[in-house]
């Protein structure tokens, strides 16, 4: 056993055992091979049933990376690139203005559309029909590339059905076949899960939270008008089997091993698997839209579909980092710097990315 992984697994083990979490995974590669798999606590709390190295979490926004990555792939492949207009593949979009929207602004979250009805209950996030004809009758909150906000529900469903216009077939299939697939983890990293798995997923649990902060919040805020407060993400909404069934690749089912394994088949090869040129990983790594987000009005900084600096960092202090996190904690990401990529998935869902932060710095003394 290396230093890392002790490090790393007495680390996870002192989490479960305080209470502050239930169940987790960390995993670690460099350099294309996988130097971390640490697995603590349980997965179902009813049952005892321990989380394992394959075990899948509902990691909520950790699958906005997969579906970035999903476009890039297909950009690799020419089917279209990143200044095409979406209204050329999708031409129903176009209305009310969006016209001029193009594949760059909807991965740099710049597109102007970030916000779904705020009568969209869940059963119609799980309704891709349904979502995509929203999107169609939505109008610009800003001009495309002016401004940037977190399209929080709304990236997944611009980006796949950019992809399901552009080959035929769902994002969920595209993944499986173009990256799960060959990366050997397509029984470990989804959007739409088929629901004879849902009983390998862990069980998610709220951490509980102080809402007093949210009393204090200006009821104006644009978070509010974005979407519903009843699709803000919780173990409830995470743990419905239409969720987990849907096609919704704003979020994503996935092993922390699983979508580590592709954030390290980004930066090279990864048992003969690279899924896009140096080249591409350099464009995709750049920085493309920062600022205040104009949804939730705090800094950020975005390349073509992931944050850029990481949830423990920022872009200034860690220019090479770059991924997505999700809601409850957990993360993942790449370091070009380092050639390393990580992910912690995790059950217990918190509102801060206090473990991620612990087991990135303990990463990076070991880089």
């Amino acid at each position: 056993m290396s230093d890392l992984q002790r490090q790393v697994q007495e680390a996870a083990d002192k989490l479960v055992e305080s209470g502050e979490e239930r169940g987790l995974q960390v995993a670690v590669y460099r350099d294309g091979v996988q130097i971390v798999d640490v697995v603590a606590g349980v997965a179902d709390p009813e049952t005892g049933r321990p989380v394992t190295s394959d075990t899948p979490f509902y990691n909520f926004s950790i699958g906005k990376g997969a579906t970035a990555t999903v476009a890039h792939v297909l950009v690799e492949r020419g089917l279209f690139g990143y200044d095409t207009p979406v209204a050329e593949l999708w031409p129903e979009f176009a209305r009310h203005g969006k016209q001029g929207v193009t594949v760059r602004h909807v991965l740099s979250h710049t597109a102007g559309v970030p916000g779904v009805p705020l009568d969209t209950t869940p059963e119609d996030i799980c309704d891709w029909g349904r979502m995509t004809a929203a999107l169609e009758d939505a109008e610009l909150w800003w001009e495309p590339g002016s401004k940037v906000g977190y399209h929080a529900y709304t990236f997944g469903f611009l980006v796949g059905e950019i992809v399901r216009r552009a080959t035929g077939q769902p994002i969920s299939q595209v993944l499986k076949e173009q990256v799960a697939g060959p990366l050997g983890v397509a029984g470990e990293l989804y959007f739409g899960m088929p629901a004879t798995e849902h009983a390998r997923l862990a069980r998610l649990e709220d951490a509980p939270v102080d809402m007093s902060a949210f009393g204090e919040m200006p009821a104006d805020l644009p978070m509010f008008k974005a979407g519903p407060m009843t699709l803000m993400p919780s173990a409830e909404l995470g743990s419905r089997s239409d969720y987990l069934s849907a096609d919704i690749p704003a979020g994503g089912k996935t092993s922390a091993r699983a979508i580590a394994r592709m954030y390290a088949a980004l930066l090279g090869e990864v048992d003969g698997v690279r899924l896009i040129t140096p080249e591409r990983l350099r464009e995709a790594t750049a920085v493309v839209s920062s600022g205040t987000d104009e949804v939730f009005g705090m800094p950020v900084t975005w390349g073509l579909g992931y944050g850029i600096g990481g949830p423990a960092s920022t872009a200034e202090r860690s220019p090479s980092v770059f991924g997505v996190p999700g809601a409850g904690g957990s993360a993942a990401w790449a370091d070009t710097a380092t050639g390393t990529a990580f992910a912690l998935t995790k059950n217990r869902l918190t509102n801060d990315f206090t473990a991620a932060g612990l087991f990135a710095d303990l990463v990076s003394r070991a880089s």
